[in-house]
């Protein structure tokens, strides 16, 4: 670890080696290398002057990148693309003419680039589902468990704490339909040339434009892709890392909106994130609980929300077939968009995976508003036993009112209960009233609803996925 210089906290803390590793040099110019081949292989399958020899030379020295030798070449040309084909060619002398023909920088980089976030895509992708199924197993696990649902923060009518959790994972639900939208419409740039045209290989081919059609598709072939780009400038368009780093805002605002409420369940003390045995919430406050990894996905979330306007300005002000000026922004925003959302999702498992629910908490907050949730089945009980149901409306307001006054004024119980008791209008003992205040009685249909949306959404989903179940994350700080 270095010590006298700036490192990311998103690699020193937050994302994990495995995201790491496809932002690495390593897989970058390693990828470089196997685009070269891919397009020596198509060059010579069309006939052009190009030996097995020489091919078999590349795949040699695909992986041993001779850093040394490019670092030193770009001091000298400031070129990283051709600092990278001269090092090749040191290592394959008897290939290093036919590297990178008719390429342009674009080639390798751009290429690079999409392949890099599909691969990227793919471990999101992972996580995100591996998110949804911890979500399922908590949802249903809380489906029948009464709670106080709010509205503009104010106590409403009652939810369950299963049924809560099934709007945070419609949220990461609607993430994945958009994620799998977009991975699945990636395509590579192919080799389309300085403007776009393909004019260096209907150059190469002596103007066969059929060979030249195959040269696009036959790469993409050969790096596990189903097609390239039909048309481009140099650069494929812009708009494609506007719409892949929309996804990943996408799922960082889906965290933010979950760690937020479980910020303020703990507030409420209902719902409680992981703590640990020897876990620290405070320096001063030693009882202090804090919320420390909900605050983080919220932090880290907001980040990457802010972080998508950089490849929508991006592309919006690209100047004709391409311009420079997207290079160094790229560099950043992608990267980083991609390691933010990796450490938000592997918090994500780990707080789902280990909430806690303190259910008397979670009741005697419930059973304090219930009798005036209630009020609306007692007065129609009061009006099937023979009282005037706007009289009855009146006067069980005029005791809501009182007993509300009472709570906050006087820092009483709720005695609504014992007021209507007392009133002769009502005609109710205190029992029956009490009786009336059954948590499960005003759930409506939560216990169905989550049921229900987990048998014909989410398990679906969670079946065909399960290859990629099992998941568990690892939270170093």
């Amino acid at each position: 670890m270095s010590t006298d210089r700036y490192t990311s906290p998103l690699s020193e803390r937050y994302a994990s080696r495995e995201m790491q590793y496809i932002f690495s040099q390593d897989m970058k110019f390693r990828t470089w290398r196997k685009l070269w081949i891919a397009l020596a292989e198509t060059e010579k399958e069309l006939g052009l002057d190009i030996t097995q020899e020489q091919i078999d030379e590349l795949k040699s020295h695909a992986e041993d990148i001779n850093y040394d030798v490019a670092k030193e070449r770009e001091k000298l040309v400031r070129h990283d693309v051709m600092s990278h084909v001269y090092a090749y060619g040191v290592q394959c002398p008897k290939a290093k003419g036919i590297i990178h023909l008719g390429a342009t920088s674009c080639y390798v980089g751009d290429n690079t680039d999409i392949i890099v976030m599909s691969e990227a895509m793919k471990l999101v992708r992972k996580k995100l589902v591996n998110v949804i199924a911890n979500l399922a197993a908590f949802a249903e696990k809380q489906k029948a468990q009464p709670t106080l649902a709010f509205t503009h923060f104010q106590p409403a009518q009652p939810t369950t704490v299963g049924k809560r959790a099934t709007l945070w994972m419609q949220e990461f639900y609607m993430d994945l339909n958009d994620l799998d939208y977009v991975l699945d419409s990636l395509r590579l740039l192919g080799s389309k040339g300085t403007t776009g045209t393909q004019a260096s290989f209907l150059e190469l081919f002596e103007g066969d434009q059929e060979k030249v059609d195959k040269v696009d598709p036959m790469i993409a072939k050969k790096m596990g892709f189903t097609g390239c780009y039909p048309v481009s400038g140099q650069t494929y368009s812009r708009k494609v890392d506007t719409r892949v780093v929309n996804v990943l805002a996408g799922i960082a605002a889906s965290a933010h909106k979950m760690s937020n409420d479980i910020r303020l369940l703990q507030h409420l003390k209902e719902v409680e994130e992981p703590f640990e045995k020897n876990q620290i919430g405070s320096s001063a406050m030693a009882y202090k609980r804090n919320p420390m990894r909900s605050e983080r996905i919220a932090s880290l979330a907001r980040y990457v929300m802010v972080d998508a306007l950089n490849p929508a300005i991006t592309s919006a002000t690209q100047w004709f077939e391409r311009t420079l000026d997207d290079s160094a922004n790229k560099r950043l925003s992608i990267p980083e968009g991609f390691l933010a959302v990796d450490g938000i999702l592997d918090l994500c498992m780990n707080v789902v995976d280990g909430l806690v629910v303190y259910p008397k908490v979670i009741e005697k907050r419930l059973r304090s508003e219930l009798p005036f949730m209630a009020t609306e089945n007692i007065m129609m009980d009061a009006v099937k036993a023979g009282g005037d149901r706007q009289e009855l409306h009146e006067r069980i307001r005029e005791l809501s009112m009182e007993a509300g006054r009472r709570v906050k004024a006087e820092g009483k119980d709720n005695e609504l209960m014992s007021l209507i008791a007392a009133d002769e209008m009502f005609g109710l003992d205190e029992e029956a009233l009490n009786a009336s205040l059954e948590p499960s009685r005003y759930i409506g249909c939560c216990v169905h609803q989550v049921e229900r949306f987990l048998s014909e959404v989410i398990n679906p989903v969670l079946e065909e996925n399960k290859e990629l179940l099992g998941v568990k994350a690892e939270i170093n700080v």
